[in-house]
């Protein structure tokens, strides 16, 4: 059982990690869980494959991100959108998907958990994130079930995130930039010049006034170049607002 705080018991048994790897000769390995580095996640795959399979009440597939150069996988739009937070933010360099299967003596059984996603950040900080509907959270098995992976992975040192959404418009905001995440959906150029024209402090609407005459095209077609450096992190506004002209942007220092 849990106490009223969600803590689970653990025992003294040393927790271990087992991963899996593209190397088909060794695919799975298993260590105990102080000695876990960053190192022991290079050439690993996520631990279950995800599947589409008509039908079921959740979506799940494959994600391009542009913070690894390759696919993500999610297993719910839940999922997809924690993921699509992850890649749009600059601090993140990594992100692994299932990266591995944690497994405990937990109030005198033995348990198994896989976490959604690992994030790494240019400083180092290492973060595990569990994704879960809000609603789903009051159910003690379920708060039981997050809770002893989180006390391990604090006690590893490394951060323990339960995510269960955010600011809507936010959301939507970052779903939408993400269409210009891809190298080439905008001409190079066209997103150099815009970078050259946009003033720090200005709304959106000016800025696309002045990048379209810059770029003897209708106004229609300035906003794109403009949103690829929202989407970059090189301009910054307050994406809980809605998208429109009078967005404040902001220059990277």
């Amino acid at each position: 059982m849990t106490t009223s705080t969600g803590r689970a018991h653990l025992a003294h048994q040393p927790p271990t990690v087992w991963i899996r790897y593209e190397d088909n000769k060794d695919p799975l390995r298993e260590l105990p869980l102080s000695e876990l580095r960053l190192a022991d996640f290079d050439g690993t795959v996520p631990w279950r494959q995800v599947r589409s399979v008509k039908g079921l009440d959740h979506f799940s597939g494959k994600y391009a991100s542009m913070t690894t150069g390759g696919h993500v996988v999610y297993e719910s739009q839940l999922e997809l959108a924690r993921l699509l937070l992850a890649d749009f933010d600059p601090q993140v360099r990594h992100i692994y998907a299932q990266p591995c299967r944690v497994v405990a003596r937990v109030d005198g059984k033995t348990r198994h958990h896989v976490p959604d996603f690992l994030l790494i950040t240019g400083s180092g900080t290492v973060q595990v994130v569990n994704v879960k509907p809000a609603e789903l959270l009051a159910d003690p098995k379920i708060a039981q079930a997050l809770a002893w992976p989180g006390e391990l992975i604090r006690q590893h040192g490394w951060a323990y995130e339960i995510w269960s959404g955010d600011d809507p418009a936010l959301l939507k905001n970052v779903r939408f930039l993400a269409a210009y995440r891809r190298p080439g959906v905008v001409p190079t150029e066209e997103i150099d010049l815009a970078w050259e024209t946009v003033q720090d402090g200005e709304q959106l609407a000016s800025a696309e006034h002045r990048l379209a005459k810059a770029l003897d095209r209708e106004l229609h077609e300035a906003r794109p170049p403009i949103l690829s450096l929202v989407w970059a992190g090189r301009l910054s506004t307050d994406l809980t607002l809605p998208l429109s002209g009078e967005w404040i942007l902001r220059r990277s220092r």
